[in-house]
Parts: C-alpha cells; structure tokens; sequence
C-alpha cells in the first residue's frame, strides 16, 4: 500500500529540477500557480508561485523534508496558509491597526481580533500569486505588484524575491521592495522548520545570537525597550530545547543588533545528525514555536495533518509594531528607495549537535 508520505516523496522525485516549472492549479483570480525545483549542492528547494513560497527544503540523504509543506496547492489556500511564503509587505504585528506617516495618521487593516494588522492585512503579499520573472537549475526570482491602499498602506509597491542554492548547499533568499509613495516595507521569510521529519519540535535544540529580546502583551505586541534574555524562558545563547515543560508559548522578537546590509549569524536549530545555521542582514529573529498549527484536513509533506508546535517559524525581519515605535529600527520605504533583505539558510548534516 502507497503511503501519503510516499506519494509526497514520488511528487518531489518526479519533479525534477531538470525539467523546469510545473503546474499547480488556480490562485482564486484565476490566474495560474506554478512550481518549479532548484538544486546544488546536496540541496533541493521547491519554490511556488502562490505567496512566493519554499514548499519543500531537502538534503541528499535524508528521506524528508525539513520544512513544513505540501506537495499540493489546496493545502496553502486554507491552514497552510503562510507556511513558507514571504509575508507583508509589512511583517509581524501593527498595534491598534494604526501608525503615523508623512503628518497623517494611516487607519490599517485589522486582520487579526480586530485590533492589530498582521503580516500587512488579509490581502498581502502571502495570499497573491507572484510572477516568475527569472530562473535556472539554481535560482529563481519572483515579482509582485500590491496597488494602493492593500492593508490601508500607501503604494503602489513592487516586490522581488529571489531564491538561489549557494555553492555550500545554502539557500540565500534575497527580498526587495520599491514604492511609488512614502509608505511602510518589512518583507520576511515565513519557513516553519523540522529537521528530522517527526512533526513535532521535541529533539530541536536552539541557539539564538541574541542577549536581548521584546517582551509583548497579550496581542504580541511588544511592551518597549528591549529586555536581556538572562536568567528568562528566552536566554538561547547557548543551544537548549525549544520547549521545555514549563516553558511560555515562544512568539517574540529577539534583538539582533543593527549593521545594515552586513550578513551575521542569527541563529542555529539542530537535532541530532542535522543542523540548520540562519545568517541575516536583518536587526531582528522573530521565532514562533507553532502553538496554533492545525492544517486538518490536510496532511503535510510527513503524511499526516500537522498539529500545535509542529514546526518552528524562524523570520528575519525588522522590530514588530515598528511604524509605532521611532526608537526601533525603521521600516520606512521612501519613493526611489529599495529596502532590501538578505537571509541564508544553511541546512546540513553534522554529527552530535552543539556549540558552534
């Protein structure tokens, strides 16, 4: 008997990053999503149309993939929704819906309770389908145009990503935004990570370049000033569990230090026999344990529905509720400005997982 994780090893084998884009099916305009595989290295990445998304992520001699995801589309139009895709065009959370820009005071959209915008509203750039401008056996980027006015924000925007396997087997993907007005851009990368395949969280080990993090109310949004991770639930400078019992919910920012354009380590997740080293242009990580997956009906790429803390969501952006706050690094966009974000994910295997 075929399995449901056989079939979604079949799909990502006979998809070959030889032969090119495939088809998908229909975004809801109608409009064609399609995927296409790009590989090097001992690494394959499938890259989909729909919210510009990593599907897949494996390493030659592993038999899973170390991202949550489907081999289907359906899966992305309902509770896999943000598994992979780039989110915003402002990440992360707006608090009140509201922020000031140019002497006015923009009314946002409020996606989530009714209160905050998230991931720049119920229309941004995780629910459209993008456009392949370029692509080869090891690269791809993709093109999206938001109008005016998506989420309340100014625009129009143009936004870029673009993927690429690096000689060493890392994926670098770079985002990048342009405006035609004064506005707000913070893209970030939406990966939920399982390196050994189990669907749950239980063997990662996490290790996070951060002395500093953003404690947050209750609607996540955070409090001020940052605070030292000492002696805290989020004290990661040296490789612990990533749930313990006990353990807070874990959705918080961690302040990585500000040095435009210059990549830095970030972050390293690892269970035994795989590690994953995320380097990052960006001055924050935020990181969400998965406490609210439930992608039922639907299985993931394990052959299963994935359930709460199945995976870890791993963003490199920019402070959450910055428009709100002159104090946190800016996420301003200015017309004739490019805001640019370079992020690298380095997944390999190892041996017993520890300190760099």
């Amino acid at each position: 008997m075929t399995s449901a994780t056989d079939t979604a090893l079949d799909t990502a084998r006979s998809d070959d990053p030889a032969t090119g884009r495939r088809p998908l099916g229909r975004a809801p305009d109608g409009s064609p999503v399609e995927a296409l595989w790009i590989a090097r290295a001992g690494t394959r990445a499938r890259i989909m149309t729909w919210g510009a998304t990593l599907m897949d992520l494996r390493l030659d001699g592993v038999g899973h993939s170390l991202v949550l995801g489907s081999p289907d589309l359906a899966p992305y139009l309902g509770p896999m929704r943000d598994f992979g895709a780039v989110v915003g065009p402002v990440a992360n959370r707006i608090a009140g819906a509201s922020a000031p820009l140019g002497g006015r005071r923009l009314a946002l959209e409020a996606n989530e309770a009714g209160r905050t915008m998230l991931h720049g509203g119920a229309a941004g750039c995780s629910v459209r389908n993008w456009r392949i401008e370029s692509e080869s056996a090891t690269a791809c980027r993709l093109g999206l145009s938001l109008p005016e006015g998506t989420g309340g924000l100014p625009g129009p925007l143009t936004l870029r990503t673009s993927y690429s396997i690096e000689d060493d087997g890392a994926l670098e993907i770079l985002l990048e935004g342009e405006s035609g007005a004064l506005t707000f851009c913070n893209l970030a990368p939406h990966g939920y990570w399982c390196l050994d395949g189990s669907g749950t969280l239980d063997a990662h080990l996490l290790e996070i370049a951060a002395g500093t993090y953003l404690p947050v109310d209750a609607a996540l949004i955070p409090l001020g000033a940052p605070a030292p991770v000492a002696g805290t639930r989020f004290d990661f400078r040296r490789p612990r569990p990533v749930r313990a019992p006990g353990d807070a919910p874990l959705d918080h920012n961690f302040c990585l230090g500000d040095a435009p354009g210059r990549l830095r380590p970030a972050c390293r997740l690892s269970v035994p026999g795989i590690a994953l080293d995320l380097s990052t242009t960006e001055p924050g990580l935020q990181v969400y344990d998965g406490g609210g997956i439930d992608t039922r009906p639907f299985p993931g790429h394990h052959g299963r529905p994935y359930r709460a803390h199945a995976g870890l969501a791993l963003e490199p952006q920019r402070w959450p509720d910055a428009p709100n706050r002159p104090d946190y690094p800016s996420v301003l966009l200015r017309p004739g400005k490019t805001c640019r974000q370079l992020s690298r994910f380095h997944p390999r295997r190892i041996g017993a997982p520890g300190p760099r």
